[in-house]
């Protein structure tokens, strides 16, 4: 039986994917901050548990994650779908920083705890979610983009350090486009997914063990265009 810890599944693609993965039959352990939310979760499968937890607290977030993982005997697959973004084109210090304190700070303290727990473990998947806007900054949401840059990177870093490793550890970027949930702001939204299809197609790339997922599949599209956009071009956007 597949064990998955879901960290940040309360709503969005974390909630569908923990939905979707206890259908399959795994156990499920899924995390977040709004206990309201996990326990209406909870009700839904007798195969999700759930447990509060706030990764922006770094300095007890190791303990918990190990006592959690304690209680699951072994883990075969961790999802790390926290995050948060907000459009801040007046530059809100206080919007800028929350930003970072998840996507970064809370967003290095979960992968580094799960590829150690891996790499003691022998083997694992290590799966999370990034964003195309990782691709190139953004004058509308500076730190979000920048967060995303950051992800993206740490991610290929631990893909590289397993390689060289020789050890079993699979880490997949998941790399979303729009998605309906109220992560999605701004203008000019197309091409937009629903959670239920943008959780299937990320099922899929996980059970393929693909090192990038782009949700949907279009977005791949889009993201080569973005790397090779001229700067003289892309700041006039």
């Amino acid at each position: 039986m597949k064990n998955v810890l879901i960290i940040g599944g309360s709503s969005g693609i974390g909630r569908k994917l923990a939905e979707a993965y206890a259908a399959q039959g795994c156990m499920v352990v899924v995390t977040g901050r709004r206990l309201e939310k996990l326990e209406q979760l909870a009700q839904s499968s007798s195969r999700i548990q759930i447990v509060e937890m706030d990764i922006c607290r770094t300095d007890n977030l190791p303990g918990q994650l190990e006592a959690l993982a304690a209680s699951m005997d072994h883990l075969d697959l961790i999802i790390l779908s926290a995050g948060t973004g907000d459009l801040n084109t007046a530059l809100d210090l206080t919007i800028e920083m929350r930003t970072i304190s998840t996507n970064v700070s809370g967003f290095t303290a979960v992968v580094t705890w799960a590829y150690g727990y891996f790499e003691k473990q022998g083997y694992g998947h290590l799966a999370a979610i990034t964003s195309i806007a990782g691709l190139r900054g953004s004058r509308g949401g500076p730190a979000y983009n920048a967060s995303k840059a950051f992800q993206i990177n740490y991610l290929q870093g631990l893909r590289q350090k397993a390689g060289h490793a020789r050890v079993p550890i699979h880490i997949t970027e998941v790399r979303p486009g729009f998605v309906d949930t109220d992560m999605a702001k701004g203008e000019g939204i197309f091409w937009m997914a629903s959670v239920e299809k943008a959780s299937n197609q990320i099922i899929a790339g996980l059970k393929a063990k693909r090192s990038v997922v782009y949700i949907t599949r279009r977005w791949r599209l889009i993201g080569w265009l973005l790397k090779i956009l001229p700067d003289i071009l892309y700041n006039r956007l």
